[in-house]
């Protein structure tokens, strides 16, 4: 088993959360995990982008090659286009269809979903408004992490356990929230898959 996956978005939409996640699923399951450090903006709004590589064999690099990505999973459009190159020819892009309009030029909507269409691999969803409808604007993250659940190798129990341990200490109520959201990305993409 080996899946290496680009995480992207914009600072403060919780890459780093669903890095935790699949981190912490990933070592219940007994596989090897690495993580580049995250690059770009730390700051809300900016680009900020992560390598993490997850396989049953050792790993030497935290970096991805490029063309070699296994997925993209990116909480805005532009953001997953940005890594297109490092998309193998059979890798999908799990993204975002809501944008995070962050620059005065920020390109046209329509394009850009036309753009993330035209890989033959891909699920786009607005993880914002679905978020909203199940949990709460703060699950969008995880709603996410729901509908890359199908495409990254690890068990979707492994990786429900690895958000009550990550969102545990936050309470039975925070656990759930994000539990729903998890759930309602996965059944999407289950459904356009």
């Amino acid at each position: 088993m080996k899946t290496d996956i680009v995480l992207s978005g914009v600072g403060g939409q919780g890459i780093l959360s669903i890095a935790t996640v699949l981190g912490e699923a990933a070592i219940k399951e007994g596989l090897y995990i690495k993580q580049a450090e995250v690059h770009g903006m730390s700051q809300r709004g900016g680009d900020v982008q992560s390598n993490l590589r997850i396989s049953s064999e050792p790993i030497m690099s935290d970096l991805i090659p490029l063309g070699k990505a296994d997925l993209i999973i990116s909480l805005e459009p532009m953001e997953a286009l940005r890594y297109l190159p490092y998309l193998s020819k059979e890798g999908w892009i799990i993204t975002n269809s809501a944008p995070f309009v962050n620059i005065g030029n920020y390109p046209e909507l329509e394009k850009l979903l036309d753009a993330v269409k035209a890989v033959k691999n891909h699920v786009l969803i607005d993880v914002d408004t679905l978020a909203k409808e199940v949990a709460s604007p703060r699950a969008s993250n995880i709603v996410l992490l729901g509908a890359a659940a199908p495409f990254v190798g690890i068990e979707t129990d492994k990786l429900e356990e690895g958000i009550r341990r990550i969102f545990g200490r936050k309470g039975e109520q925070i656990v759930e929230m994000n539990l729903k959201a998890f759930r309602a990305g996965l059944e999407y993409a289950l459904k356009s898959k």
